[in-house]
């Protein structure tokens, strides 16, 4: 592989990833009800609302879940494999497995957001419980929901938290399916990011 190759693809897997990323907080944002007057929230809706405004009046808002967001990750997702298999020299890749590798793709990024999000919550609950910064709002938006019901399950101890050692381990798990499911869908290596 020369290095432009390698460039070329670094370049379009990591833009295609900030991206894909921006788009799948914008669903989590509509999904966990969070405050979308927040500046951060702002800025996903904005990032997203040209891409997202003719696949809203195809996939309308059921409820909270935005059917557009998911078309628009999809989509993200096939223009990254398609560019990172033409610079790879692999041509054109099959729709419908491009359309699957993405969606694992899609899940495995969400369950890293939860995952590093939850880890910063964590640290900053213990270094700086009071800071109302507006991105650790939105965090906390977003993973409250989530973390409800371990919080219902194991309450806290003594003033100590234990539900978010158990949320580490099921996104683990959750993350061991998905490297399954990447598996049997044969997922090409370095072709779909993150995975």
């Amino acid at each position: 592989m020369s290095t432009f190759t390698q460039a070329g693809t670094f370049l379009v897997q990591s833009l295609g990833s900030f991206y894909l990323a921006v788009v799948m907080l914008r669903f989590l944002l509509q999904l966990s009800h969070a405050d979308f007057y927040n500046p951060i929230s702002q800025f996903l809706v904005k990032a997203t609302h040209l891409p997202s405004k003719p696949l809203r009046k195809l996939f309308p808002t059921y409820r909270h879940f935005d059917l557009a967001s998911i078309a628009l990750a999809l989509l993200c997702q096939w223009l990254v494999i398609q560019l990172t298999a033409s610079i790879n020299g692999l041509g054109m890749m099959n729709i419908l497995s491009a359309l699957a590798w993405g969606a694992v793709g899609a899940i495995y990024l969400v369950l890293n957001l939860y995952l590093y999000g939850l880890l910063i919550v964590i640290i900053v609950s213990w270094v700086a419980p009071q800071s109302n910064h507006p991105a650790l709002t939105l965090l906390n938006q977003l993973i409250r929901p989530v973390m409800a019901p371990f919080q219902r399950i194991i309450p806290p101890l003594g003033g100590l938290d234990l539900s978010p050692i158990f949320m580490f381990l099921v996104i683990n798990m959750l993350q061991i399916f998905v490297h399954g499911a990447a598996r049997s869908l044969q997922v090409p290596s370095g072709l779909v990011p993150g995975i």
